[in-house]
């Protein structure tokens, strides 16, 4: 819960349930109670400006975690212990305190959690100013406001910084987030948000199967080869390269300039030729044709088409005469010093220095309507729309960076609810606070920089990433944790963490470079996945450690599906390391004995499995292992150790036992061939016949259902049809061989 004890500055020290978090604050800092028990804090200053940085006071002994703008467009975690560590651009400090010493020591991670509880500190928007929090060398935390426009003054920034306190803290972050999407006003929870119904199905995009260079006849090679592996997309999203772009700057028969690639600006927002074609009588087969092939030849359900917010990279061509109705002018991006103080981005670099075609931000509806009824009417369900960021380094002259990102982020909300059903919209390049706090129908966000194939480094950084990141983006958007390949060398260790992430399920396989049998793990035969409910987060012993680079700690994720818990380890160590951060390991990868790490894990490691369980708990969960198939039967807070190498990954379904007729235990385990098996189960519910009975478990797939019983059954049906079924008695194993279809059906298991 969340805790409603007011922080409050007393002598120059910030004290938050009886805790000293800073010290050493200077006057013109300024607290302001909030709802339930939560505050501002903000400063002021004597002279009005469009950017300032104040000092918070001192942060020196705690244990954090924060999520910060690493590049432009990506947040990326890091952890440490005092304010020196803190980088520019965080928007998320997470602190870990103790009831009896704020001190920490390396000693003391396994002290009990009830021991602990959380501050968390959010730099939010305020009014037209973003805040940032950062640190300095001697420790002093710091609060930067900036409007990005220099014309954009002030001298207060009085509710830049959100501070709140609870014993849990994941209940923390969504309440913080709940209590400040009703206060500003300019965002809403995920709770409160329609999700598109792609995310329940399996996916392909474009992107790293053919690059710009994507045509109707790769598209069609490449789901033919799906069809002939077995496992056909729902969803197809067409990535960057159908459209009609021109770039200026590279000029027929030159060589190629290096960043002119970004400063590409749209022509027409019709697509380009590869996407037409004309029959000998004169004929024209356009997109709206392709679409209606692909739908009905292949199968599909959705297909999204992609652009960026501006149009394209470098925006409008102004020249172009399809598109001089909405008047692009090239105005050139202006990053704030935290954008670069951290890690510069060529593409921002090219775009500062060719500048954007925008469009008047009170008229930019205008276009995504042209746009995106177009593409309605050719058959298209919705898009993804990239290169958000960049709209907040053209705020100069438009009331800033906040005034502008609000103005393009509603206008693309309002033509996403005019012209596609079911809010089909995935945001992407997006988290810089100006975007997460606008956001008031957009639904599903990228969480991470990209898969990127050919970077043996980034796999683990990816994971841990997508991870860490959703603990806040998870509270505002279902996070997508992008597509990757399943015929690739980290394809276990990618479709597992997609399998527990709560996520849209997709790859970007080349045509006939697919893994079936990872696939199958993921996608049931109708094309459908099973995804857990929320989005998949760090277990609360790893929120404060580095599992990328401190050479001993595993990442737990955790997530929990209708019935049963899931707990994904992933080994992350030693096969790359964090930008701005020293490296502590070698490349390239090394397998050996001293790549094999250990570490505990617990069913109490995935939140709320009491929640799911209901009275009948007798504490104990089944716990099955995915890939060694092992399963046992373990206390809620009995610990149990996990071994693995680098790249390496272990997927746990955790069950609750509960108890029915007073002896039979039971505790479902769902398909077990699949690595959120668990996902299978809706419902369970035991029907009494005198001395015997009947559990009767709704259960939507095919496959191998597993469950643990203290009993052995006297037979299984699936509607009314007896199945086989396996029992071991040595550790209560119950397989099931269900057959069929993939729709919700009726499981009986009679004692």
């Amino acid at each position: 819960m969340t805790i409603t004890a007011v922080p409050s500055i007393t002598n120059g020290r910030l004290v938050v349930r009886g805790k000293i978090i800073l010290t050493g604050i200077p006057d013109n800092v300024v607290i302001t109670p909030g709802k339930a028990g939560s505050a501002f804090l903000g400063a002021t200053s004597e002279n009005a400006a469009s950017r300032h940085v104040f000092g918070l006071g001192v942060l020196e002994d705690y244990q954090f975690l924060c999520l910060f703008i690493a590049k432009i467009w990506w947040m990326i975690p890091r952890v440490g212990k005092s304010g020196r560590e803190i980088p520019m651009e965080t928007q998320m400090l997470l602190l870990e305190a103790r009831e009896d010493s704020a001190l920490v020591d390396e000693d003391s991670f396994d002290a009990p959690d009830e021991n602990k509880f959380y501050i968390l500190l959010l730099p939010v928007l305020d009014g037209s100013f973003r805040a940032s929090l950062q640190g300095t060398a001697s420790n002093e935390l710091q609060l930067c406001v900036e409007s990005g426009d220099p014309s954009v003054r002030t001298s207060q920034a009085l509710e830049a910084v959100f501070l709140n306190a609870g014993d849990n803290p994941f209940e923390l972050i969504k309440d913080s987030i709940k209590l400040l999407a009703k206060h500003k006003g300019t965002f809403h929870h995920i709770e409160n948000k329609k999700t598109p119904a792609h995310l329940d199905w399996f996916g392909w995009c474009t992107w790293d199967a053919f690059y710009t260079k994507v045509d109707p006849d790769g598209i069609l090679e490449g789901l033919k080869s799906f069809s002939e592996a077995g496992c056909s997309p729902k969803f197809l999203i067409i990535d960057d390269g159908w459209q009609e772009t021109a770039n200026e700057f590279q000029k027929e028969g030159q060589p190629f300039v290096e960043g002119t690639q970004f400063a590409t600006r749209l022509v027409d927002i019709k697509e380009n030729s590869k996407f037409k074609s004309y029959g000998p009588d004169g004929s024209e087969t356009n997109l709206r044709d392709f679409i209606g092939t692909v739908k009905k030849r292949c199968g599909l359900k959705y297909v999204y088409m992609w652009h960026a917010l501006a149009g394209y990279w470098g925006g409008l061509l102004p020249s172009s005469e399809t598109l001089k109705e909405h008047n692009p002018k090239i105005e050139y991006p202006v990053q704030s010093p935290g954008n670069l103080g951290n890690l510069r981005d060529i593409a921002m670099d090219s775009l500062e220095k060719y500048g954007v075609g925008t469009i008047d931000p009170e008229k930019i509806y205008d276009f995504y309507n042209d746009l995106h009824s177009y593409l309605a009417n050719s058959g298209v369900d919705g898009v993804k729309v990239d290169v958000q960021n960049v709209i907040a380094t053209l705020g100069s002259g438009h009331g800033g960076r906040v005034a502008i990102t609000r103005k393009y982020l509603g206008a693309l909300d309002e033509s996403i609810d005019k012209n596609f059903r079911d809010n089909n919209l995935i945001c992407c390049m997006c988290h810089n606070s100006d975007s997460i706090y606008s956001s008031k129908k957009s639904a599903t966000a990228r969480a991470s920089e990209d898969f990127m194939p050919n970077e043996p480094a980034f796999q683990t950084l990816h994971i841990a990433t997508v991870s860490f990141n959703s603990l806040l983006l998870g509270e505002i958007v279902v996070p997508d944790w992008d597509m990757f390949h399943s015929n690739h060398t980290t394809a276990e260790f990618h479709g597992a963490a997609r399998a527990i992430g709560g996520c849209a399920v997709y790859v970007s396989d080349k045509p006939g470079k697919h893994d079936i049998k990872i696939l199958k793990k993921l996608v049931l035969p109708d094309g459908s996945v099973l995804r857990a409910r929320y989005a998949g987060r760090p277990t609360r012993d790893c929120l404060f450690v580095d599992p990328v680079m401190d050479g001993k700690s595993l990442l737990k994720i955790w997530n929990l599906n209708k019935l049963t818990g899931v707990l994904g380890i992933f080994n992350c160590q030693g096969a790359g390391s964090w930008p701005l951060k020293e490296a502590v390991h070698d490349l390239p990868i090394k397998h050996s004995q001293d790549s094999l790490i250990s570490s505990h894990a617990r069913p109490s490691d995935v939140e709320f499995l009491d929640e799911i369980v209901g009275k009948n708990w007798n504490g104990d969960s089944a716990v099955y292992a995915f890939n060694s198939g092992n399963l046992s039967i373990v206390p809620k807070n009995k610990r149990f150790q996990v071994s693995l190498d680098v790249l390496k990954c272990e997927i746990f379904t955790i069950s609750p036992v509960r108890v029915f007729n007073e002896t039979l235990e039971f505790a479902p385990l769902g398909l077990i061939d699949m690595y959120n098996s668990g996902g299978a189960i809706e419902d369970i519910m035991w029907i009494s016949k005198d001395l015997s009975g009947t559990l009767k478990i709704r259960v939507r797939g095919c496959g191998r259902f597993g469950a643990y019983s203290s009993t052995k059954p006297s037979c299984c049906k699936m509607d009314i049809e007896e199945e086989k079924f396996w029992y071991n008695h040595e550790n209560g194993l119950l397989i099931i061989d269900l057959q069929g279809g993939c729709n919700l059906r009726d499981l009986e298991i009679e004692y």
